[in-house]
């Protein structure tokens, strides 16, 4: 049983990857708390699309204060009794630092996340969405949102290759690795209770569910 099971769960992957519309679908389902990125609320994201080198830094540190404090909220949820999600996962967040930043203003960057990383638990289970680069183009291009019209192609494809190698690594909870290309749990009632299987059956600490075609 899931519930029983996990109390904290992040659902993590790259830009059109749908990771908030499972995480809200996820705790409508499972009746739990959501904890949710922002984006809208970052003043400097709309500029930095168009103009990376002058507002990564900006951009990124505003994200990092926002999660930080998200993140501090946790302690006030009985996470013993509520079952919380979460469309983002703080260890990932120097990916974007080392994909966007110069080396200068990544080393300050370093220094203000240990001063901030919050004393937190880690997940009981991540789950990482994959897909293609040029899937995770044609959802962001479907979506149609004014912001995301300027992230580039390449962008996506540094992006979903960023990802890859950080959960190669990631070791700090047990992972289930979904390929999303041919699985759409959001909005395909099968999909999705394929998808609860595979994490009431997990075992390991990573595992794979790959749809085929």
């Amino acid at each position: 049983m899931i519930a029983g099971r996990y109390r904290y769960i992040a659902i993590e992957g790259p830009i059109g990857a749908g990771k908030t519309s499972l995480t809200c679908k996820l705790a409508q389902h499972f009746n739990g708390h959501t904890l949710l990125e922002k984006p809208e609320a970052n003043p400097f994201l709309e500029r930095f699309y168009s103009d990376r080198a002058r507002y990564a830094l900006p951009t990124q540190l505003f994200f990092l204060f926002q999660r930080v404090q998200q993140l501090a909220e946790l302690r006030q949820l009985d996470l013993f009794h509520e079952i919380l999600f979460a469309d983002f996962l703080l260890d990932k967040d120097p990916l974007f630092a080392r994909l966007t930043l110069a080396d200068d203003e990544l080393r300050l960057y370093e220094q203000i996340l240990a001063q901030l990383r919050p004393q937190t638990p880690a997940p009981d289970l991540v789950i990482y969405l994959q897909a293609p680069p040029d899937t995770l183009a044609e959802r962001v291009s479907r979506r149609a949102n004014p912001i995301e019209s300027r992230i580039s192609p390449d962008y996506l494809a540094a992006l979903a290759d960023s990802y890859a190698r950080f959960f190669h690594h990631y070791d700090e909870a047990p992972v289930l690795i979904v390929n999303t290309e041919n699985l759409n749990p959001v909005d395909d009632a099968g999909d999705f209770e394929l998808l609860l299987d595979r994490i009431a059956r997990l075992r390991g600490r990573r595992e794979y569910f790959n749809l085929a075609a």
